[in-house]
């Protein structure tokens, strides 16, 4: 955002510049900014849109992976619990996966939207103002992330006694919000 800064007050610089050129040269038409500013400014405003959904397309990939993650710790774990084997640590895991689609990531992602808030850039400003999604988060609303949370420790709790069908029920659970965010 500081480097947006920067170059909002050198476009600022380059538009008075431009009109005190402009009104130097005779012009008496008045106040029409050149074509070359205007273009440089809907350039930028170009940039800035791109961004923004470039970070939305990003986010949406980072869940696609997460859930993706979680579908093979699902199998793992099921296929331990089958086998008679132990099955915690891939329950485990797929308790975190979860947790992380609720979180639009882990902690590293997290460090990554806390530098962005930090800078000015809040990509779901209005929403944030309407309660519907936490600062910084850009497809997870706020009930969305309860919700999967809330599944992530129902599942991490089955860690201890693990059971295919009550994991196949919260996958379940999982799956329908999941859908729901990347529609």
């Amino acid at each position: 955002m500081k480097r947006f800064a920067w170059t909002l007050v050198c476009f600022s610089a380059v538009l008075t510049a431009g009109s005190t050129l402009t009104r130097a040269a005779g012009d008496v038409s008045g106040a029409s900014t050149p074509a070359e500013l205007v273009a440089s400014y809907n350039s930028l405003a170009d940039t800035i849109l791109a961004g923004n959904r470039t970070e939305h397309n990003l986010v949406k990939a980072i869940l696609s992976a997460t859930y993706r993650h979680g579908e093979m710790a699902l199998k793992a774990a099921k296929s331990s619990i089958k086998s008679g084997q132990g099955a915690k640590g891939d329950i485990e895991k797929l308790a975190a996966f979860v947790s992380q689609l609720g979180n639009e990531g882990d902690a590293s992602v997290a460090g990554i939207r806390t530098r962005l808030l930090e800078g000015g850039h809040h990509h779901n400003a209005k929403g944030e103002q309407q309660g519907l999604f936490d600062e910084g988060y850009v497809i997870v609303t706020r009930a969305a992330k309860k919700a999967l949370l809330d599944s992530a420790m129902r599942i991490g709790k089955l860690a201890m006694a693990p059971d295919a069908k009550a994991l196949d029920t919260e996958w379940a659970a999982v799956t329908r919000q999941y859908n729901e965010i990347m529609k």
